[in-house]
């Protein structure tokens, strides 16, 4: 069981120093040239699944009766729309793109959690022959810090951007107090709010899925075949929620971030 548990933990990971796999029992094997490939290759697949299927939709949009999933996507892009309108009052042609590629990449990403939890990594063993496989991208704490990243760049750029580097650094030094003196106090305030926001986005994302990836992997590992059904069917259901709910938070966070960003002293 012990293994059994273990196994399903280990990504497949790939030293680019030595060109070669990594031996998921040989820690020693592990350095900062270590790549999570299994995490790469589902994220970035589920992205061009995700640009695929709305750019065909997009394509085809006015040609005769929409179909149900042009009806599905149109519905998400409205209400993402309307979203970003509450949220945000000015202008701004990124918030909505990103929001709707967040939203919708993540929930792909997080759909993997409710395949069998031993198709694809029996697969990767027995025909691949890869010591190791997870197939869920935002399981991995490497996936949700990149695409935290990617947003708390985008903040500080249009914090730069909109209110110029010296109005960015009075925000920095002259927040919450107004007086020279508590510089070194209001940067310290400020700059543990500014990355927190990274960290928050990373870890609720990764903490959740985690989390629920785990309890999959108990119920297999220490039920009866004739049980497990029963509880991993009562358990995937409830999960549908907790896999859109944290796409939507993501989302919802990264709104309100840059609408921060965006707005003018």
């Amino acid at each position: 069981m012990r293994n059994y548990i273990g196994h399903h933990l280990y990504n497949l990971q790939f030293n680019i120093r030595t060109f070669k796999l990594i031996d998921p029992n040989n820690n020693n094997d592990l350095t900062f040239w270590t790549l999570n490939i299994d995490s790469l290759f589902f994220s970035i697949v589920l992205g061009i699944i995700f640009l695929w299927l709305f750019r065909r939709i997009a394509v085809n949009i006015t040609s005769g009766v929409p179909c149900k999933l042009q009806t599905a996507i149109e519905i998400v892009i409205s209400f993402i729309n309307k979203t970003v309108c509450d949220m945000y009052y000015g202008k701004n042609n990124v918030i909505a793109p990103l929001s709707l590629t967040v939203f919708i990449w993540i929930l792909l990403m997080n759909i993997m959690d409710l395949l069998p939890i031993d198709l694809f990594p029996y697969i990767g063993e027995n025909y691949l022959n890869l010591p190791a496989l997870r197939i869920v991208p935002t399981a991995d704490i490497n996936i949700t810090i990149s695409m935290a990243l990617g947003v708390f760049i985008l903040i500080i750029f249009y914090n730069i951007k909109i209110k110029g580097l010296i109005g960015f650094i009075k925000e920095l030094t002259l927040q919450p107090f107004n007086h020279p003196i508590f510089i070194p106090i209001n940067f310290i305030l400020e700059g543990v709010n500014l990355l927190s926001k990274p960290v928050s986005l990373s870890l609720r994302l990764f903490g959740n899925i985690y989390a629920s990836e785990l309890i999959f992997i108990l119920i297999t590992a220490l039920l009866p075949w004739w049980l497990q059904w029963i509880l991993n069917l009562s358990w995937a259901i409830f999960h549908i929620l907790i896999i859109t709910l944290q796409a939507f938070i993501f989302m919802i966070l990264t709104i309100v971030y840059l609408s921060k960003a965006l707005e003018k002293n």
